[in-house]
């Protein structure tokens, strides 16, 4: 089966390219900053198992959980303090670092650290953050709404192209079905994909049940490995994986995130898997 017709263009973060007829790329990391320390060694160990894998790694954390269920539960350490972490994990580690932006104001000290601006999908069609963060000629990672289809995606990348900035990725993160309940459309990679960027698929809050325990959201953690070979089967450009060391013990997400010691094996079946698609290129 060949995807020549389908290829999208080409956007390189730092020494990693993503889409074109590129390997697959990681985007990985914990839910959310909870520690400097905490995050170096993650950051360490992803970094090792990656190259490992032989994949590219994109280090992700949130400075901020601007969306979470309740007031009461751990957001992170906050705009300044959690740049300041992202920036040492960038320098001391030499990886590309993504994170999410939830307002306009976040953006210019965000694009200073970050390598890739994430608008989250709550904020998918706030033309005024997109613009904004456009603006700033970073990569700007935009996930796909729960409440939207994937063809309607295609008023998203217009907005950034209209600052002059091309460097896009367009991610599918499960789409609500019912109450308390995403489910994956996988004909979304498809129509994303031919929107002309390349397609990220997050494995991990597509397994989220919004709001499924009452004052947290729950997940179905052993979901998410079977929609990745999926994924990959069907043709996707990164990939998108929380992990954790101790999911059930983490402060955020941790019903859908992965288990750090699973990722290695995993991987292996991601690059099997993406050889095959990527000889349909050939």
């Amino acid at each position: 089966m060949s995807q020549k017709s389908n290829s999208p263009r080409e956007v390189t973060i730092k020494n990693t390219r993503i889409g074109g007829n590129n390997p697959i790329v990681l985007i990985a990391g914990p839910c959310v900053i909870e520690s400097e320390d905490h995050t170096l060694k993650t950051a360490e160990r992803l970094k090792q198992i990656c190259s490992d894998a032989k994949i590219d790694l994109i280090y992700k954390s949130s400075y901020d959980k601007a969306n979470r269920s309740s007031l009461n539960y751990f957001r992170g350490p906050g705009l300044t303090e959690g740049l300041r972490i992202l920036e040492k994990v960038k320098k001391e580690l030499d990886l590309p670092i993504l994170s999410d932006i939830h307002k306009e104001e976040e953006v210019e000290p965000a694009a200073e650290v970050l390598d890739v601006l994430q608008i989250p999908a709550f904020l998918c069609r706030q033309t005024d953050l997109l613009v904004k963060a456009g603006k700033t000629g970073k990569v700007i990672n935009v996930k796909k709404g729960q409440f939207m289809a994937p063809w309607d995606m295609k008023n998203i990348p217009p907005k950034i192209e209209s600052t002059g900035n091309k460097n896009l990725l367009l991610t599918e993160r499960g789409v609500s079905f019912g109450y308390n309940n995403l489910v994956v459309d996988m004909r979304s990679l498809i129509v994303m994909r031919d929107l002309g960027y390349p397609v990220v698929f997050d494995a991990t809050h597509s397994v989220q049940l919004p709001g499924g325990q009452g004052d947290r959201s729950g997940g179905q953690r052993e979901m998410a490995p079977p929609l990745i070979r999926g994924a990959i089967a069907i043709g996707c450009d990164a990939l998108f994986i929380e992990v954790h060391e101790d999911p059930d013990n983490a402060p955020s997400d941790g019903p859908n995130m992965i288990e750090m010691k699973n990722l290695p094996n995993l991987l292996k079946q991601v690059k099997a898997l993406d050889k095959l698609r990527l000889e349909g290129f050939q």
